[in-house]
């Protein structure tokens, strides 16, 4: 990989995981209602990526939820995750998305799981619970039960994409972002409220977040990195974009104070060294792991 190339996808990770914990500013410190957040940063993903709308891939249902399983699915379920759990800890429950992503392919797609994948999902899972573990037992919060729902979502989403034949990665994001703007003003209304009142009292430094997660977030780096897709690998990128847990990890600890002890150490060592085994076989499982790659 060109050392530019390299740099541009330091710069992607880095993007993602300071967005993990923006995000978690916004749904906790700053109070917004995290479905109601989602349905604003989906709102200027539509609107910018509206000229790649048509013509609508076939088969329809299958789009439209994609579009619910990696818009709604995914982001609205994290973002509800993280009003009560840390980013570091959501950074390595993410992790999960790994094995589902293998178990999904394999009972939609008829892959086979062999022994260095098999250890890899392990390893993933024993990380997991090393990050769960309590002295009184194994623990799940229900923040964490809803980022490890996130993680099955966008592992879904991105299984049945390889599904849909012949349909460039910015069509796919513009149905993610109108199947996304339609379904969640409407959960949103259903399960929140004071949605206004707590933008209101924000004010300019939210609509300076949404901008930064739609425009640079979802379509700026999302879009930096399919033209990485598109030059390199997926068996070389899928590695690499494990600088996202990590430096997740890393500006929570600085950022948001997150509780990082040994515990949580081994529990991320385990997780990501097994999604490092996964990611460093050959296709076609670490394509699926790459096209996955939502933040």
């Amino acid at each position: 990989m060109r050392a530019r190339d390299f740099l541009l996808l330091v710069l992607i990770c880095l993007i993602w995981a300071s967005n993990n914990v923006l995000s978690k500013i916004i749904v906790d410190d700053w109070a917004v209602p995290p479905i109601f957040y989602a349905a604003l940063r989906f709102f200027v993903v539509a609107l910018v990526m509206l000229p790649w709308l048509l013509p609508m891939p076939r088969p329809a249902w299958r789009i439209i939820l994609i579009g619910l399983l990696m818009g709604g699915g995914n982001f609205a379920l994290l973002f509800i995750g993280l009003q009560t759990t840390s980013p570091s800890s959501a950074a390595i429950i993410l992790q999960l998305g790994v094995p589902f992503t293998i178990l999904l392919s394999v009972l939609m797609l008829g892959e086979r799981v062999h022994w260095r994948r098999g250890i890899g999902i392990g390893m993933t899972l024993l990380g997991v619970l090393f990050v769960v573990w309590r002295p009184e037992g194994i623990t799940l919060s229900m923040g964490l039960w809803f980022v490890a729902a996130a993680a099955f979502a966008g592992s879904a989403g991105a299984v049945l994409m390889k599904r849909v034949q012949d349909v460039s990665p910015f069509r796919f994001q513009a149905w993610v972002g109108l199947v996304s703007v339609i379904s969640l003003p409407v959960a949103s209304l259903l399960f929140e409220e004071g949605q206004w009142a707590s933008a209101s009292a924000v004010g300019w430094p939210l609509v300076a977040a949404v901008l930064f997660t739609s425009l640079i977030v979802s379509v700026g780096a999302h879009s930096a990195y399919y033209h990485l897709i598109r030059n390199y690998e997926a068996n070389l990128l899928a590695p690499l974009t494990l600088i996202t847990p990590l430096a997740t990890i890393a500006l929570g600890v600085l950022i948001t104070n997150d509780a990082f002890d040994f515990r949580m150490g081994v529990g991320a060592a385990l997780a990501i060294g097994g999604v490092l085994i996964v990611a460093l076989r050959r296709k076609p499982a670490t394509e699926l792991l790459v096209d996955r790659e939502q933040r």
